[in-house]
């Protein structure tokens, strides 16, 4: 057996015992008899080490190098997780990684995201205040060597860079070290070489807040990491004296339990319920506003979608729950297991097993149903909820309103999320706005007044057909107000950072300006639920 087939095999043996021993630490806990169970285990583990090993011996092909690692972290653990639930999910060494980074909010190198396309590694956006910003680099800019190593992914140069986390990876190193990007522009007739120094990179969770109407502000949240509650409660706080808030949750995919619960204690009542966590083998947790918002508070609505999940939900519901915000949007993802995270392997690897299930303050179980579902159709349908609520659990905010559970948070208001048709769906997946915005701006600035007008969209025409992309005065017309704002999003971009890129779409998005609207029933909402709970205290007093 190769090096490389046996330290897989002692991966796949190492997380086994681990679960193991987690299991043995959960039947403990619930008085279960492990004895039976723990033969069964061994024996399993026996069985499938002697099918590694005889395919490893007599494969066609030799089982080494990246095959023995994808067999093992893309095959054979992720195959037995999948058959418990959607969400229990191992960590490979770069996965995890990854994970970390995410979840600590920051990282060291020049700030660029990335992506390869056709053949070529594109920077997408440099990070606002980073070394690649400040240095001049552009979305679009083609990133042709890093450190004097041309990159290729197209294969053509193996001694270069030739994957793109190859060029991420060579682009980050510790605070204050050099590294030289070397891009191609276009417009430009030589690349642009860049000396860049390395520094610590944010990560900003909220991606995008200002005043969208004059006292009204508004917050999108990407994520949840170990940073989020902080820059909400500064976010919020540099508003000054709000009026209403839209906080915006759409494509949210959750993250860290304990920003979720600090989120929510900075807009709730002290004391009121947040979310509890009921497992099998763990006394149940209750998670309580410890601190509160003093007394401070301000219309808000909470923009949902498919997307919105796991912690997000958990906002998004302790907030229905005590009717502090209306809820709009689309029915949410419905993602309420919550994974316990287990190292292994001297913290290089981990393990996120499902531990709990999550429910809000009024009892309402997040997660909806799985079984007999393949992971496919769970991820693609999202939050596609049945519109029939009949059978699912009923249960009653602070104020006595019907809400419902057992699969996502429902919103109190429905907005329909756009759907693209088929012309909008080709220039996406073409990236054709991505690209068009370089070459409109190869030889000219705008400022921020620029508009789309008619001499724009001639340019943009000029440009479709230079890219051999079909289209129809109708396909064009049909989608003008979209086609306008994906130009402006993108020459925004470059000319001025992905903040203002951001805006000028916000500013035009069709669910954003239909939430804003609801900020009086929202109001309305949270004055009727005062008034509710002075009359309950007041009763319980008088009953004393």
């Amino acid at each position: 057996m190769t090096p490389r087939a046996r330290r897989a095999l002692f991966t796949v043996v190492l997380f086994f015992a681990v679960c193991a021993v987690v299991g043995s630490i959960l039947q403990r806990k619930v008085g279960a008899e492990s004895s039976a169970d723990e033969s069964q285990l061994r024996d399993s583990l026996k069985s499938f080490t002697n099918v590694y090993a005889l395919v490893e011996q007599n494969y066609a092909e030799p089982i080494n190098g990246d095959k023995a690692d994808t067999a093992i972290y893309d095959g054979a653990i992720p195959g037995m997780l999948r058959v418990l639930d959607p969400h229990s999910t191992f960590y490979d060494p770069k996965a995890y990684a990854r994970m970390r980074e995410e979840q600590r909010g920051h990282y060291y190198g020049v700030g660029m995201t990335i992506q390869p396309q056709n053949g070529k590694v594109y920077v997408v956006f440099p990070a606002e205040g980073a070394p690649a910003f400040k240095a001049g680099i552009h979305p679009g800019d083609i990133i042709y060597a890093v450190d004097g190593k041309l990159v290729a992914v197209d294969g053509k140069n193996p001694d270069g860079l030739t994957t793109s986390d190859q060029v991420a990876k060579a682009l980050k190193g510790p605070k204050g070290t050099h590294v030289q990007a070397t891009m191609l522009r276009e417009g430009q007739p030589k690349p642009l070489v860049f000396d860049l120094i390395r520094d610590e990179i944010p990560h900003p969770s909220v991606d995008l807040a200002y005043e969208i109407r004059p006292g009204v502000g508004y917050i999108h949240l990407s994520q949840f990491q170990e940073t989020t509650a902080e820059e909400v409660d500064n976010t919020i706080d540099g508003f000054g004296n709000l009026k209403g808030l839209v906080f915006d949750l759409r494509g949210n995919p959750g993250g860290l339990l304990s920003q979720a619960v600090e989120v929510c204690d900075h807009l709730l009542a002290k004391g009121q319920g947040i979310v509890s966590q009921r497992g099998r083998a763990f006394p149940d947790q209750v998670y309580t506003a410890t601190h509160g918002n003093g007394g401070k508070t301000f219309p808000i609505v909470v923009l949902v979608n498919r997307g919105t999940a796991s912690a997000a939900e958990i906002v998004s519901g302790a907030l229905q729950d005590h009717d502090r915000a209306l809820i709009v949007g689309e029915t949410t993802f419905g993602k309420g297991l919550v994974q316990t995270v287990y190292d292994m392997a001297d913290h290089s690897m981990a393990l996120a097993l499902t531990t709990y299930h999550y429910y809000t303050p009024s009892g309402r179980l997040i997660q909806r149903n799985y079984e007999g579902v393949s992971l496919y159709a769970y991820y693609s349908h999202g939050g596609a909820q049945p519109a029939d609520t009949a059978n699912r659990e009923v249960k009653l905010t602070d104020a006595g309103r019907t809400v419902y559970g057992g699969g996502g948070i429902t919103p109190d208001e429905k907005i329909e999320s756009t759907k693209d048709n088929r012309f909008q769906d080709s220039l996406l997946y073409k990236d054709v706005f991505f690209h068009f915005a370089p070459v409109y701006l190869a030889n000219r600035t705008v400022d921020k007044n620029f508009q789309v007008d008619a001499a724009v969209l001639a340019e943009f025409k000029k440009f479709l057909t230079s890219q051999q992309i079909p289209y129809t005065e109708a396909d064009l017309n049909g989608v003008m107000d979209w086609l306008k704002i994906s130009i402006k999003d993108k020459i925004f971009t470059i000319q001025f950072g992905e903040s203002e890129g951001l805006r000028s779409r916000a500013d035009w998005d069709p669910e954003i300006q239909k939430a804003l609207t609801y900020l009086p029933e929202a109001q309305a909402l949270q004055d009727h639920a005062h008034k509710v709970l002075a009359e309950k205290a007041m009763a319980r007093n008088e009953a004393k």
